[in-house]
């Protein structure tokens, strides 16, 4: 190999190992009419990220090369809250963000992550597939962004902890856990009477590491792609929320893509979302045992008593005013009568 030839070796490794360091996926080589960035807050190992990297070679393809659809995974753009102003502002072009988070700019869509609400998944997708997805899109669409109809499913959520299992609504009492920057998370956690702290998930692990908190709640999936399982000790299965990821697009953005790479993207945005809600269902089901083996505790709680202690302290009361007669009755629709 000439020194010639041995210098452009060095300078392609060296540039791949760089692209490679920084977790984006690129689905062409060639320059694209039309570069799309989508950016989130999990892993690359996370199911969305795998089921994105698909869609996006399938974009490419299906456009013949005319978008290149790039994926920023595990918050190298920011925190949930930093994406979300870009989102907004179009400095990028897609982002997935729980409901709940989202709430903080559009109140209507927390009403998806009530406590305890809905009690399997025949009830999780028949809502958000149906009247209360469609009630929550149209509010979202009132802003700079708008949802694709097919949410992304990130799961029911359970609580771990370093130093307690939790059995009974007492033990949540003065717990220190660390919940995502939403009014309804801290809303629910004060209404058993715990410390929540909004803290935004890039800063979990080490917030749990350093004993800021000593407590946090997040599908199951999330405790290994996210190793939470080395600073947690207790899972306990409260299956207290369920939560997903609403797929944003900037609209002014969104609107300089013609018509037929649109559906392009909307079909591939759906059909990757059905696709991944299956993959994590498996996966949230099929790491117990893993977590276990890593020396995590599970107990499972009755959950009936934590409904009863949130009826008591008003919670849903509170929020079916917050919410509207309208949107309530859509939620109860799907759930049955929450108080």
């Amino acid at each position: 190999m000439s020194t010639m030839d041995r210098r452009h070796f060095i300078k392609v490794v060296a540039a791949t190992s760089a692209a490679a360091a920084t977790g984006l996926y690129q689905t062409q080589a060639h320059a694209a009419e039309f570069t799309l960035k989508f950016a989130n807050n999990l892993p690359v190992s996370h199911p969305m990220n795998i089921r994105a990297k698909e869609m996006a070679q399938k974009i490419a393809e299906q456009s013949k090369g005319r978008v290149d659809f790039q994926i920023y995974p595990n918050n190298q753009l920011g925190s949930d809250s930093d994406m979300l102003s870009q989102i907004r502002s179009g400095a990028i072009d897609f982002f997935t963000l729980s409901p709940l988070i989202l709430g903080t700019l559009v109140p209507a869509a927390q009403i998806s992550g009530v406590g305890f609400a809905f009690k399997d998944y025949s009830q999780v997708w028949a809502a958000m597939d149906g009247d209360l997805g469609k009630h929550v899109r149209g509010q979202i669409a009132k802003t700079s962004v708008f949802a694709f109809d097919k949410i992304w499913e990130n799961g029911y959520r359970q609580i771990t902890t370093s130093n307690r299992p939790i059995n009974s609504p007492a033990d949540l009492k003065g717990l220190k856990i660390r919940v995502p920057t939403s009014p309804l998370w801290t809303s629910m956690f004060k209404a058993f009477d715990s410390s929540p702290t909004s803290i935004n998930f890039a800063e979990v692990y080490s917030a749990l590491q350093t004993h800021i908190v000593e407590a946090q709640e997040n599908p199951l999936a999330l405790l290994t792609t996210a190793k939470l399982y080395e600073v947690q000790k207790y899972v306990s299965m409260t299956n207290h929320m369920w939560d997903g990821f609403w797929f944003l697009a900037n609209k002014q953005k969104w609107e300089k893509l013609p018509k037929d790479l649109q559906d392009i993207v909307t079909a591939n945005v759906n059909a990757a979302a059905v696709a991944q809600r299956e993959d994590v269902r498996k996966l949230n089901e099929g790491v117990t045992a893993e977590l276990k083996q890593k020396g995590l505790v599970f107990n499972a709680p009755n959950n009936e008593q934590f409904r009863d202690k949130l009826r008591a302290a008003g919670f849903y009361a509170e929020w079916h005013k917050k919410f509207g007669d309208e949107a309530w009755a859509m939620l109860e629709k799907y759930t049955g009568k929450l108080a």
